[in-house]
């Protein structure tokens, strides 16, 4: 039986968890995620697990924070004076905003903090400094 190697482009479907068991993310309902193997294209932590398996096979594997979204970074959470927050902008805690780099590139921001003179923005991924777990099943390599 064929197995998966390093160049290949496979599709699995994929169910992720935190470590308390909160689904963060699942294939299931959708088409198998598509990608090549030792590509970069996911998370390190979860593509070093795909070589060697086999169509149809399914395996549990953890891929620890530094293996998937890295670990927060303190320079990543800003303060911002709330008069540079347009008006009608929603400030919910949670809230996903974008800001702009002063060269024009966009950066996906969430809410976590707002008080009467500040709205502090979180530019971190939100599983950074998780251990993510997967569980996988390779469902064809092409």
């Amino acid at each position: 039986m064929t197995e998966a190697k390093s160049g290949d482009k496979v599709r699995i479907h994929y169910t992720g968890t935190l470590q308390d068991g909160t689904v963060f993310d699942s294939s299931q309902g959708r088409d198998p995620l598509e990608f090549t193997v030792g590509s970069g294209q996911v998370i390190p932590g979860l593509d070093k697990h795909l070589p060697g398996m086999t169509v149809g096979e399914t395996k549990t594997v953890t891929a620890e924070a530094g293996e998937a979204y890295g670990p927060p970074h303190d320079d990543a959470i800003q303060d911002v004076p709330r008069e540079q927050i347009p008006a009608d902008l929603p400030l919910d805690i949670g809230t996903q905003l974008q800001m702009q780099t002063p060269q024009g590139q966009a950066i996906p921001v969430r809410v976590v903090k707002v008080t009467e003179d500040t709205v502090t923005l979180d530019a971190n991924h939100p599983l950074a400094g998780e251990d993510l777990t997967f569980a996988i099943e390779l469902v064809e390599i092409a």
